[in-house]
C-alpha cells in the first residue's frame, strides 16, 4: 500500500527545480533518527511532497521514490539513510506553511506538529487536503 510523505530542502541547497533538472535526485544528509527512520520504512512507488524550507516555506511538488532506502553516501558509518526520488509534477500552486497552520483539517500534521522533522509522514487524508489547497 502506498504510503505518503513530506521532505524537506532548503531551496537554494537543492530545490525543486534541481530535482526537475537531474530527473532523479538522492535524498541524502538527513541526520535526525525520527527522519531517517522514515527514509527507511519509504518504499517504491511511495509520493511525497516536496517542501521548500527556509526561503518560501511552501509545498511546491510531488516526488515518487524510485529506489528504497540504502545507506547515506555521504555519511560512512552506514547508520544513516537516503532513498532516490523523481519529480512527478508541481502543485498547481505552492501550499504554504501558513495556509497549513490555518487549515483546522491538518492540525496533527508533522509538519505542524514536528516542524523541525526534515521527513514526514503525511496520511492520505492530509495528502488529500493539501492537493486540494494547491487547487486540485
Amino acid at each position: 500500500m502506498m504510503q505518503y510523505w513530506l521532505m524537506k530542502s532548503e531551496p537554494d541547497v537543492y530545490g525543486w527545480t534541481d530535482l526537475v533538472r537531474e530527473k532523479t535526485g538522492t535524498w541524502d544528509g538527513v541526520r535526525n533518527f525520527r527522519a531517517r527512520n522514515n527514509l527507511a520504512a519509504m518504499e517504491v512507488g511511495d509520493q511525497a511532497f516536496f517542501y521548500h524550507s527556509n526561503i518560501g516555506l511552501e509545498i511546491v511538488g510531488i516526488m515518487e521514490v524510485v529506489e528504497a532506502a540504502f545507506p547515506d553516501p555521504s555519511e560512512p558509518s552506514g547508520k544513516w539513510r537516503a532513498v532516490r526520488v523523481k519529480p512527478v509534477r508541481e502543485l498547481a500552486r505552492p501550499v504554504t506553511l501558513k495556509e497549513i497552520k490555518a487549515d483546522d483539517r491538518l492540525a496533527d500534521m508533522e509538519l505542524r506538529r514536528l516542524s523541525r522533522l526534515s521527513v514526514s509522514a503525511v496520511t492520505a487524508e492530509e495528502w488529500a487536503i493539501v492537493l486540494e489547497l494547491a487547487g486540485e
